[in-house]
């Protein structure tokens, strides 16, 4: 087991942002999907060391704004160690606006709603959660942690809390036989969450873990016309009140982005034109992109 990965994974969104690792590995690490912390054994950096890390970054970036802490489910970490991290990094960056972490729906749900509101008051911003899918049958089957529901009550919450939600969600993940199930226990499960951000990834399956094997063997990773039919689905599925959606991973087929309710109809008719084309590939998954 290493105790420190050469990789610091961040979402894209994070790309402008200080990273400062307090944790290696991710507690979970069980995901048949994932492979970005497989081999790293997780724990909690000591607080001297969180602290060390972020005055050294502060004398870096004195101006900085925006901060995300890593690796993976940081807010699994103790409450008193996450609200001193904060405290610090309040005091190292003077223009700090927001913190943002990668979150479980356990962990999520593992803090009180005193705790939840201690860390916004410090500045704790956005929680990216994977609900991957809303299906508990998908769930069980990629060994994911939490059920649907599980997730959707964390990111309640945590929203009712003031932290914002930015979730993800993966196409795609479920395969062909299991894709309308999927996209309709996906969309009912943001309904009831109503995440801020929202973010679609084509599922790629990676060399070397579980679903990769599986899906390949059974000749389930869908071609890049259901690909897409399962984004459309999926979208008109969705009654968000008020949520930034993109589809912009390299991961994906076509970049989308929007706001709903407002964009709604047009990404629709966007992918309703791409879909009557003809130009979308109905045998293959089409070229996958080489780096995710």
């Amino acid at each position: 087991m290493l105790f420190r990965p050469h990789i610091l994974f961040r979402p894209p969104a994070e790309a402008d942002s200080v990273l400062i690792r307090i944790a290696d590995g991710c507690p979970w690490n069980a995901c048949t999907f994932c492979a970005m912390y497989k081999g790293i054994h997780y724990r909690a950096l000591p607080l001297d060391e969180c602290l060390r890390a972020i005055r050294r970054e502060a004398r870096r970036q004195p101006d900085a704004a925006r901060v995300f802490l890593a690796d993976g489910d940081v807010m699994a970490l103790p409450f008193d160690l996450l609200r001193a991290v904060l405290d610090e990094l309040n005091a190292a960056f003077p223009r700090l606006a927001r913190v943002s972490v990668y979150a479980n729906g356990h962990s999520i749900m593992g803090k009180s709603d005193d705790a939840l509101g201690a860390l916004r008051e410090r500045k704790l911003h956005t929680l990216y959660l994977g609900l991957e899918s809303g299906s508990d049958d998908v769930l069980r089957v990629v060994h994911k942690r939490e059920t649907a529901a599980e997730m959707v009550s964390a990111g309640q919450r945590a929203q009712a809390a003031g932290l914002r939600m930015s979730v993800m969600v993966l196409i795609g993940l479920a395969g062909r036989a299991g894709s309308a199930l999927h996209v309709r226990a996906t969309a009912a499960a943001l309904n009831r969450m109503q995440p801020r951000l929202l973010s679609a990834l084509r599922y790629i399956p990676i060399a070397g873990t579980p679903l990769h094997h599986d899906l390949l063997a059974a000749h389930q990773m869908l071609t890049e016309d259901e690909a897409v039919r399962e984004v459309r689905d999926l979208l008109a599925g969705l009654q968000l009140d008020r949520t930034v959606f993109r589809a912009d991973h390299s991961s994906n087929i076509v970049p989308l982005q929007g706001r709903f309710p407002a964009d709604k109809a047009r990404l629709l008719a966007e992918l309703d034109a791409l879909l009557a084309s003809g130009t979308l590939d109905r045998q293959t998954p089409g070229p996958l992109p080489t780096m995710l």
